[in-house]
Formats: structure tokens, sequence, C-alpha cells
């Protein structure tokens, strides 16, 4: 897990968000292996190795993506370094093709495949609710998998910056706030102009 990404976590616990703390063990140039990642506000905490955090609550993604790299970089748009792009599911597995499409974006893959390897650009996390802040990401896809589930899309459109994208492999929800760029049976894109 990189570390800058701890500034864009959020606990699992349900209360209002706040910065989470990291205690690493071992890092490889910014990536931290394995450490402690806990919530001041509630005092949740994990221990983790390997490079992959595991909030708890976790499903692994288990029905294959629709998408292919070059949908999801034109899809979201994404220009230039920086940043971080969350893929959700599925989609985690075009992690390595977007490594190279999206040059300079780092990589977090939510609830990947079993066996999913932490390999930079790209940190694992798995977890039971979207694992990041909202208005943190440069772009958000979600997979088949967590597609039809309203709290993860509501989550995963409110972890995006304003006016960028969210792209999801399911039915377009009626979300207060979500304005849908394009759709098409069982995907469609979207961005959110306001942040609650």
């Amino acid at each position: 897990m990189f570390i800058e990404l701890t500034d864009h976590l959020r606990c699992p616990v349900d209360h209002e968000e706040a910065y989470l703390v990291l205690l690493p063990d071992v890092v490889e140039r910014r990536d931290v292996r394995s450490g402690k990642l806990g919530c001041p506000l509630c005092n949740w905490e994990t221990t983790f190795s390997d490079g992959i955090v595991d909030f708890g609550g976790a499903q692994a993604a288990t029905i294959p993506t629709t998408l292919s790299a070059e949908a999801v970089r034109t899809f979201l748009g994404v220009s230039g370094p920086g940043g971080y792009v969350a893929l959700v599911g599925s989609p985690s597995a075009l992690a390595p093709e977007l490594a190279v499409a999206l040059r300079g974006v780092s990589l977090v893959l939510v609830n990947p495949a079993e066996g999913t390897v932490a390999e930079p650009p790209a940190s694992v996390i798995r977890a039971g609710r979207m694992p990041v802040k909202s208005a943190s990401m440069r772009g958000v896809v979600v997979g088949r998998d967590f597609g039809s589930d309203s709290a993860w899309v509501r989550d995963a459109v409110a972890s995006v910056l304003a006016g960028l994208r969210v792209v999801v492999e399911g039915e377009v929800p009626d979300l207060a706030g979500l304005e849908v760029l394009a759709e098409t049976p069982g995907l469609w894109v979207g961005r959110q102009a306001a942040h609650r």
C-alpha cells in the first residue's frame, strides 16, 4: 500500500470521515508492505502484511468484467500523472494494462480476485464497504460484482472528485446529484458535480 494512500482511506466503522493513522513496519520505496492502520475516532485498527490491507467483511471479485483497459481509460477521461483511480471488484484484473495506459496514476484495487498481489503502482484493499474518502479519487470503476449494490455505488460516486467520472457495470441508480453522461444496458458513466 502506498504510504500516501493513507490520506485517502476511511475507517470501515460508520461515523464521520477522519484521517487514518499508519504505523509502517516494512516500507519499500514508499510502498508499505506491512504495518498497522487505525482510526483515531473509534480506535478501529488492523494489522496487514504483503502490502494488502484487510478492513474486514470483504467479498473477492468472482464475476469477470465486460470492460477492457482501453474502454476504462476512455470512459474515465483521466489524463496526466498523479492521484488515484479505484477499481472495485472484477475491473481490478485490468490493473497491469491500466498501469501502462494511465502512467503516473496510482491504482487502488478494492476487493480484487483471490490471489491478486499488491505491486506498484497498485495498492490492494479488501473491505466490506468502499474504503476511500469522499472526493478523493480521480476516477472509480465498479465491476458487475458490486455494481448492483446501492451502497457500493453511492459510496463510489461520492469518492470521485467533483466533475470527474465513475464507470459502473450495473443499472443507473437514483442518486441525488448524479449526472449520467452515457449509458447502455448494464453499463453507465457518470459524475457528481458537488459532494455532500
